[in-house]
C-alpha cells in the first residue's frame, strides 16, 4: 500500500481538470478530528484501566454477572433446543417430565 498524499490520489482518480469536491478541507478536518478524539478517549480509558485498583469483590461480581449471563443463555439454548423438537414431532425427555 501506497503512502500518497490526498492530493496525488484525488488527481489520479479525478484528472487535473475536474473540481475540488465542496468542502473538503472542512470534511477533512472533522475527520481528522473526530479520530483524534476517539484515540484520546482510548488512550484515557486505557490508563485508568491499568492505574486504578479493582477489589475482589468487583472481581467476584463481575464473575457472578458473567455466570449468569451463561446461565441464561444456556437455558435460552435449551428451550430452543425443546421448540425445535416439538415442531419436529419429537419428545426429548424433559418434555416427557414436564407433562408427566
Amino acid at each position: 500500500m501506497y503512502n500518497d498524499s490526498i492530493e496525488t490520489l484525488m488527481l489520479r482518480h479525478y484528472g487535473s481538470a475536474a473540481p475540488t469536491p465542496p468542502d473538503l478541507e472542512q470534511q477533512l478536518a472533522a475527520s481528522v478530528h473526530q479520530e483524534a478524539a476517539a484515540l484520546q478517549r482510548q488512550e484515557r480509558v486505557a490508563t485508568r484501566m491499568r492505574t486504578q485498583r479493582v477489589s475482589r469483590r468487583q472481581v467476584v461480581r463481575w464473575v457472578a454477572i458473567g455466570s449468569a449471563g451463561v446461565g441464561l443463555l444456556s437455558a435460552g439454548l435449551e428451550s430452543l433446543h425443546m421448540l425445535e423438537a416439538s415442531f419436529a414431532g419429537e419428545e426429548t425427555p424433559q418434555m416427557r417430565s414436564a407433562f408427566s
